[in-house]
């Protein structure tokens, strides 16, 4: 969470109680501990002190409990309804939450109270664009920037929104703009990588490099460059030099991540001993019976954006972006995934229902169905079938090599935290195809599997295929898909708005020779690609 009060109390100390003081330096210095000790020693004496709590507020946000945080700056607006500093900050938190609607509430009160303030607008930008109302978002990043045009990562961001409505040329402008302004911000260089259309030159090259050379260099800045570097190499056929900043970018990022490859297979062991024909059988005819919902899941870099811009150019269907809301619904039920037994009869109607409502802020047209690409649903697929038993499924699924490497190299903005170790990559490609191949069993053609090469190929004859699936009439649009004027949230935004991308079977073999801990790792499910081991 970002900084909401240590700046401005450290200008204002002297209209505070000595323990307040002490708390702001204590936040200043980052010692949240202590921090947390003072504000709590001094909320038991004087437990309506509305500032003391929003600093709380922010204690909690840092440590991430963001539901705290909430509670805490609601408990002060209660107080204190005119307290703006304290809505500004709730609605960073409900941003924070995923909950960019409710923030937009927030933040539209607090602009009419405080409209010169270029971070209110600043975050109502970021949570437009998570619902989808991009054009209002670039708007509103002008105006931040009227005001305020030295500021490199409002220029980035306001980048990113670019990329994301296909605004390349003036999206690139952005983030030269960041670099000039911060040429050590490894996050611009990596999103001029990761447009995948740019090419480095001699220049950038030099400049990230130097950038690199400095000991003082935060940790996103430093992996954020490797990666980069990484994809100007690649770009030159460099293999081996592109491999080792892949390799030093991943190994930097996956420092700290709280990911277990073993834990992950647990979970999907537990998935496939629930998921049996009676677990099914026992709710057929339950659960929400709409049948607007295509859930795109797989592998990340597997093809799921291309599938979604193929079903996306249909007149009857949606394309949304990858939806948080069926994570956000599992994590609810207590002691996932092994109480989803428990969930029956009207309970698995009312959440299929609560998915719909909650994506519904993400519709944006009257098309009758729409799309979910959020590819880790794989994991939440058992609890999908169980609330929305009429959803289509389509599995968007790509070499194993070609993708897992395609995941090495890209960083992610959140999540995906198997992603930074090839060994980790290779177990959950693994567990990925491992419980696909049991639903296959236990639900037979209830799955339609994309097959990336295969599309790659014979276009036309996968897409006819898949929309049969869909249940929908084949439609000329979804073969010229890169005409399609749409958003798109992912890395491979710029790829989609071109003819069918045909490189991505290749691009692994120049780094073969660096890939045998994914290999070793992968198993059979190398072997036997597209199809599934016969036995584990």
């Amino acid at each position: 969470m970002a900084t909401v009060t240590t700046r401005s109390w450290l200008e204002r100390l002297g209209q505070y109680h000595p323990r307040l003081i002490e708390a702001a330096l204590a936040m200043n210095d980052n010692d949240v501990p202590r921090a947390e000790f003072l504000l709590r020693e001094h909320l038991k004496a004087d437990p309506f002190d509305v500032a003391a709590i929003r600093m709380f507020a922010e204690v909690a946000g840092r440590i991430g409990r963001y539901k705290d945080s909430e509670t805490l700056l609601r408990r002060a607006l209660d107080l204190s309804p005119a307290f703006t500093a304290a809505r500004a900050n709730l609605a960073l938190v409900l941003y924070r939450q995923n909950r960019p609607d409710e923030a937009i509430a927030e933040l539209d009160q607090v602009l009419a109270e405080e409209p010169e303030n270029p971070g209110h607008a600043n975050l109502q930008a970021a949570a437009k664009g998570r619902i989808g109302e991009f054009e209002d978002a670039i708007e509103l990043y002008r105006q931040v920037l009227a005001k305020a045009p030295n500021q490199p990562r409002v220029w980035m961001s306001f980048g990113h929104m670019l990329k994301t409505v296909g605004q390349l040329e003036e999206g690139v402008a952005a983030y030269r703009k960041a670099i000039a302004l911060m040429p050590a911000l490894g996050e611009v260089w990596w999103s001029l990588a990761n447009l995948k259309t740019v090419k480095f030159t001699d220049e950038d090259i030099a400049a990230m490099q130097a950038a690199l050379e400095s000991s003082e260099l935060a940790k996103e800045d430093r992996f954020h460059l490797d990666f980069a570097l990484g994809k100007a190499f690649e770009d030159r056929a460099a293999a081996d030099q592109a491999f080792a900043h892949y390799a030093r970018a991943n190994a930097l990022r996956r420092k700290g991540l709280d990911y277990s490859a073993e834990e992950n297979s647990r979970f999907v062991d537990r998935l496939i001993e629930i998921a049996t024909p009676e677990f099914f059988a026992t709710r057929a005819g339950r659960g929400c019976d709409a049948s607007d919902p295509i859930f795109v899941l797989g592998m990340p870099r597997a093809g799921s954006t291309l599938v979604e811009q193929i079903l996306s150019s249909h007149s009857l269907i949606e394309g949304t972006t990858e939806l948080p809301d069926i994570p956000a619904m599992a994590r609810r039920v207590a002691n996932y995934p092994l109480n989803l037994p428990e969930l029956k009869g009207d309970k698995l109607a009312e959440l299929g229902e609560e998915f719909l409502r909650r994506s519904r802020i993400q519709r944006k047209t009257e098309r009758p169905m729409f799309i979910d690409k959020l590819p880790n649903n794989w994991l939440h697929l058992v609890y999908i079938l169980a609330i929305l038993p009429n959803a289509r499924i389509v599995d968007a699924r790509r070499h194993p090599l070609g993708c897992c490497f395609s995941n090495f190299k890209q960083h992610f903005a959140k999540g995906q935290a198997f992603s930074y170790s090839l060994e980790d990559m290779g177990r959950y490609y693994a567990d990925y195809v491992r419980l696909m191949a049991h639903i296959d069993m236990v639900l037979p053609g209830r799955v339609h599997r994309v097959i990336y090469e295969r599309m790659v190929e014979d276009t036309e004859v996968e897409v006819r295929a898949l929309l049969s699936y869909i249940g929908v009439p084949f439609e000329d649009a979804c073969l010229s898909f890169y005409k399609t004027e749409r958003a798109v949230r992912t890395p491979s935004s710029e790829q989609v708005r071109q003819p069918i991308f045909r490189e991505g079977t290749e691009a692994w073999k120049p780094f073969a020779p660096h890939l045998g801990p994914l290999c070793e790792a992968l198993g059979p499910v190398l072997d036997c690609y597209p199809d599934a081991p016969k036995s584990w």
